[in-house]
């Protein structure tokens, strides 16, 4: 017996709380992508995201942590209120969730700054804003790989092989480089690794909110 995916008519609200969650990502690495072009100093080779936050410009990023952070919340009850009973219904929305307010946290506590950005920044201790920063975004990100997994699951109980091995993989790919930048020696290769499957797990959300919106 086929298992529908979500329910066959998605109420106006559920679905203007998908679209929010859709969005979130275009819209975060939009934001991101163009400072990451524009600021001075700053080097994908070297530095993550998190550390636009700092500078005289640092608020944009701020913002775009706290504006992406409420659209991901909001696109994760979305899929609560969209999806049939079953395997992932609860825990995938909860766990995108988690990830949503890790970005809420992202902004409030800082990355520090360092290796050359802003510009003139040199080597300096952690503070503890940074700690919470660091802790925030390692909850977030392995909500989210996690995430692919629950779906994955799902995915393969409602026979949609395709869609279980996207999402297995993405969250194999986005593990992979994470536990690189981790390690404490990631070059530029490991940190452009882990930009791209950023990007690749934030499409992979993308994805599949409109598969639910749909």
């Amino acid at each position: 017996m086929t298992i529908t995916a979500t329910r066959p008519h998605v109420a106006l609200p559920a679905r203007a709380l998908l679209a929010c969650g859709a969005v979130s990502g275009p819209l975060y690495f939009l934001t991101t992508l163009t400072q990451a072009a524009v600021r001075d100093g700053f080097d994908m080779t070297k530095h993550p995201a998190s550390m636009l936050s700092n500078g005289d410009a640092g608020w944009i990023q701020v913002t775009n942590f706290l504006v992406t952070g409420v659209l991901m919340i909001a696109g994760a009850i979305g899929l609560s209120r969209t999806l049939e009973p079953g395997r992932g219904s609860t825990w995938g929305p909860r766990l995108l969730g988690a990830f949503g307010v890790s970005l809420l946290f992202a902004a409030v506590f800082k990355a520090d700054p360092g290796n050359g950005f802003p510009v003139g920044s040199g080597p300096s201790g952690i503070s503890t804003a940074g700690v919470l920063h660091m802790a925030a975004g390692s909850v977030g990100f392995l909500s989210l790989i996690v995430a692919t997994f629950v779906f994955a699951s799902r995915f393969s109980r409602e026979g949609h092989r395709g869609w279980a091995v996207y999402s297995r993989a993405t969250g194999i790919a986005f593990f992979a480089s994470f536990a690189g930048i981790s390690s404490g020696n990631a070059n530029a290769v490991v940190m452009l690794a882990f930009w791209a499957t950023v990007m690749l797990a934030w499409g992979w959300v993308t994805a599949v909110i409109l598969r639910a919106s749909r």
